[in-house]
């Protein structure tokens, strides 16, 4: 009898280490989430634990789609291959592309479908992928000639040592480029420069068809204007030329190239953004004492108030001054310089300053680096993400509001709506501030509201207690979209997901038309982004 359980005890156990081995052995094996994978396809499918994790879940964690596997191109002719391939089935698969994954409502997630994992290209080029060239026989002068995959901050980086910058940038620059350009990629130098999408020379792109196509705005321009700004719906960004322009300052110097940070507060909300339009209208003027750099933002109780910038000493009043008005709005004003101009440019920043009604007293200044100045979103990342304050639910809301309306937008939102629900956060920002349409090219697939001036309000909340706090900020941006939609606001929403066909056909509008009619052209299986809920 004894000898029996012993026998049956070993007997587990082979039969527990044979079940290791087999897994072990299917783990190491190239494996295809589909019958009759093309066998050079076969190897770069995965359903490592941790690569479904990654593309389960984005920046904005709210999210959770599970992909049937991840795909991790070698080159761009795997992800032709992929597209090809999932076309020729009976019931093609649908594929989601992701870069950085800093989508914040599922926009580069697909449930049971396959996600692209751009950034795996670098991975085999090396950051060979990013090329600075000067051509002087070309029209477009210097441009970098890069990978889709490849992150702004190391385009910068390889720009710089030319003593070149790009023009456009987003406000973090840990983003793919391909992946900005399928949206429209805005900061404080919109007003000047235009989006990221309006500073484009030429892409390669792979269609929803599979097609590998070069082109520009004169070589297959509707391919061209169809994936910028188009969410990702027609096409694969895999290649872009972006237009440089002089750093101010030599390649040699780094260290001399300089941003003048300037911090103007405003407790009247209408002096506030006419202040901040009166800026912008320097660029109608081709004024070259004109701003590099224009963002607002709130100072709220409810919100931890980020007063670093501020000297020691002021913080106090500062604090003093939020919590007797509720509200202060920031007017932030940046322009470049190096030690040649750097006295023309401190006394146009002060000859401007005059021209403006901030609260006298509450003027504050500084210079940094250029890099640094870019980089001051991934700083304040490094400083808050060992506290547990950055890889939190964000529950976003970013919009566009018409000129016209947002005196009332402040009234309704910034005042009726988010001072009086009080949803306080250990970490957030809230920025509001103007960009001219004419900058923006109605030729892409973006849309904004039809006024020439508009303002970009962006709610980024840090739901630093949870998902239940994820919930108060959620019904908090319902509430704004649903004040917008009961005044007739016609606001268009940018970086936006989680909507129904119908709000979908609200949101393009006019050209609603135009963008099912791409669909059908670069996409005809609807196999592309399925996370926006588009066509879905």
């Amino acid at each position: 009898m004894a000898w029996n359980i012993v026998l049956s005890k070993v007997m587990t156990v082979l039969w527990l280490l044979s079940t290791v081995v087999t897994q072990a052995q299917s783990n190491s094996r190239p494996w295809s989430p589909f019958k009759s994978v093309p066998k050079d396809l076969a190897s770069k499918f995965t359903r490592n634990p941790q690569a479904l994790s990654l593309a389960s879940n984005d920046f904005g964690k709210i999210v959770h789609k599970t992909p049937k596997a991840v795909f991790e191109p070698h080159s761009v002719k795997d992800i032709s291959a992929l597209i090809n391939f999932s076309n020729s089935l009976p019931n093609p698969f649908t594929i989601a592309t992701r870069g950085r994954g800093h989508s914040v409502s599922g926009q580069a997630m697909t449930r049971d479908g396959v996600v692209l994992n751009m950034t795996h290209l670098n991975a085999f080029k090396h950051g060979s992928r990013i090329k600075v060239v000067c051509d002087g026989k070309s029209s477009w002068g210097c441009y970098a000639d890069v990978g889709g995959e490849q992150l702004w901050i190391d385009v910068l980086n390889a720009t710089l040592k030319h003593g070149l910058t790009p023009l456009a940038f987003t406000d973090y620059l840990y983003l793919t480029v391909g992946g900005t350009l399928s949206n429209a990629g805005i900061f404080g130098g919109t007003f000047r420069f235009g989006p990221q999408i309006a500073n484009v020379l030429e892409l390669d792109v792979v269609t929803g068809k599979g097609e590998f196509v070069t082109c520009s705005p004169e070589k297959n321009s509707e391919v061209f204007y169809a994936v910028l700004g188009g969410l990702g719906q027609f096409g694969v960004i895999t290649r872009a030329k972006i237009p440089l322009g002089p750093a101010p300052t030599k390649a040699s110097c780094l260290i001399c190239l300089q941003a003048r940070r300037v911090h103007l507060l405003y407790s009247d909300f209408a002096t506030f953004t006419r202040d901040q339009e009166y800026i912008i209208s320097f660029n109608e003027r081709n004024d070259s004492s004109e701003a590099d750099f224009l963002e607002g933002r709130l100072l709220l109780t409810q919100l931890a108030l980020e007063l670093s910038f501020y000297p020691t000493a002021d913080k106090p009043r500062i604090t003093s001054l939020v919590t007797k008005h509720g509200i202060i709005y920031v007017l932030e004003l940046v322009k470049y310089f190096d030690k040649k101009s750097e006295a023309r440019v401190k006394q146009e920043v002060e000859d401007l300053i005059k021209k403006l009604h901030f609260i006298p007293t509450f003027k504050f200044e500084q210079d940094e680096g250029y890099v640094e100045f870019l980089q001051r979103v991934h700083t304040a990342e490094t400083f808050i993400d060992p506290l547990g304050l950055w890889n939190v639910p964000h529950p976003w809301l970013n919009v566009f509001v018409p000129k016209s309306r947002i005196i009332e937008f402040n009234e309704g939102v910034f005042k009726g709506i988010v001072v009086q629900q009080n949803v306080t956060s250990k970490s957030g920002l809230y920025l509001v501030y103007p960009m001219n349409r004419k900058k923006w090219d109605d030729r892409t697939s973006a849309v904004t509201p039809d006024e020439d001036i508009f303002y970009s309000v962006n709610f980024f909340n840090f739901a630093t207690s949870g998902y239940e706090h994820a919930k108060r900020f959620e019904v908090q941006n319902q509430l704004v979209l649903k004040f917008c939609k009961d005044a007739g606001i016609k606001i268009k929403e940018y970086l936006t997901g989680n909507k129904t066909h119908e709000e979908w056909v609200e949101h393009f509008g006019s050209k609603w038309k135009l963008i099912e009619d791409r669909k059908a052209e670069f996409d005809p299986n609807n196999i592309l982004s399925p996370g926006q809920g588009i066509f879905q």
